[in-house]
């Protein structure tokens, strides 16, 4: 069967320009040939440190930024051929046309609630917008939709005549949520949705997401680095450093046996929520993320990991399979012991409500 996305070694580089005259310096590789699939109504979370690539590949896949290399395959139902159920279109291949079309099946929402909300135009304005530029259904019919929309996120109707600064930030968020559900997508990405809001708003933006993607059998690509977060919404997860992937796997399996060092590391590294229980801590990463304008040779996490042998300066580690619906990019994976998730004695489910 075939997945709703599926990204086959997609590769973005930036240039490093410096001085007057903008020479070229170096270049970043931003995302590093990676692969993975996002199934309908699953969210798969790509976390790691800032910088690992993970925003570069979220906005590759809604073709914000134009890849390098690679395959971005979409399941489309709006481009599929008549008497077909859908058309596997390439995101990073498509037409103008053809991007258009797909914005009714993809959309995002921002980090920033504030400053991806239009301070010119009221809370309407924006989430009719895009019904506007996609034709969508009868001009006449977008205000029962808006209103619709915003009491879908918690929000009122009578919301529509205001303005975003007179909103915090959890209720713009919101806002940005609407304005993603307005032309009935069936992918959302979501990119760091709550790293800005506080713990408490943070939990109820989740369960919200939660809820309009059983009501709405959304798929999510969830961007975070906050492993907390991303315990208690994912299906599968991702996780990124300088550029590549490292290990995939489910929740519950990445959480109870991880397989990279990188992994036990931004596990450890999530606070105690039980300010009188100590959990036992391992080593800390050493040193500094290297540059991703020159990063290491063999695997990128080698000068950081107190597991690292010779071979792993050389030799890029591939990802493979280590068990079940589990990958992981590592050559001593099959020799290490490593700690699993260790909540501090904290009840947060996995995959579930607060």
């Amino acid at each position: 069967m075939t997945s709703l996305l599926e990204v086959r070694n997609l590769t973005k580089t930036f240039d490093v320009r410096k001085g007057f005259a903008q020479r070229l310096a170096g270049s970043v590789r931003a995302v590093d040939d990676i692969s993975f699939s996002v199934e309908d109504g699953e969210t798969l979370s790509l976390v790691g440190e800032s910088g690992c690539g993970k925003t570069t590949t979220g906005r590759a896949l809604l073709r914000l930024v134009q890849p390098d290399s690679g395959q971005i395959l979409f399941k489309s139902q709006r481009l599929a051929p008549k008497g077909e159920a859908y058309r596997q279109v390439d995101i990073a291949a498509a037409t103008p046309a053809e991007l258009k079309a797909l914005r009714r099946e993809i959309q995002v929402i921002f980090q920033d609630p504030f400053s991806s909300l239009n301070p010119r135009m009221t809370v309407g304005e924006v989430v009719a917008e895009p019904l506007e530029v996609q034709e969508f259904g009868a001009r006449s019919e977008h205000p029962a939709r808006v209103a619709m929309l915003l009491e879908s996120v918690g929000l009122s109707a009578n919301d529509s005549k205001r303005y975003p600064h007179e909103f915090s930030g959890g209720q713009r968020q919101r806002i940005g949520i609407a304005r993603a559900l307005a032309l009935e997508p069936r992918l959302i990405v979501a990119d760091e949705p709550v790293s800005a809001l506080d713990a408490s708003i943070q939990a109820q933006i989740l369960n919200l997401m939660l809820d309009l993607q059983e009501q709405r059998g959304l798929a999510f690509v969830f961007i975070a680095h906050d492993l907390a977060v991303v315990r208690h919404i994912s299906d599968r997860i991702a996780v990124m450093y300088l550029g590549r992937l490292v290990e995939v796997a489910d929740t519950d399996t990445l959480f109870g046996n991880p397989r990279h060092p990188y992994t036990e590391a931004l596990m450890d590294a999530v606070p105690v929520p039980d300010p009188d229980r100590q959990r036992s801590k391992m080593p800390g990463l050493g040193g500094d993320v290297p540059s991703a304008t020159n990063p290491p040779s063999g695997c990128h996490f080698h000068p950081r990991c107190r597991y690292a042998e010779e071979v792993c300066k050389t030799d890029t580690p591939p990802l493979e399979s280590s068990g079940a619906d589990h990958f992981v990019a590592c050559h001593l994976a099959d020799s290490l012991e490593l700690q699993p998730f260790d909540s501090g004695g904290s009840s947060q489910p996995i995959r579930g409500r607060q």
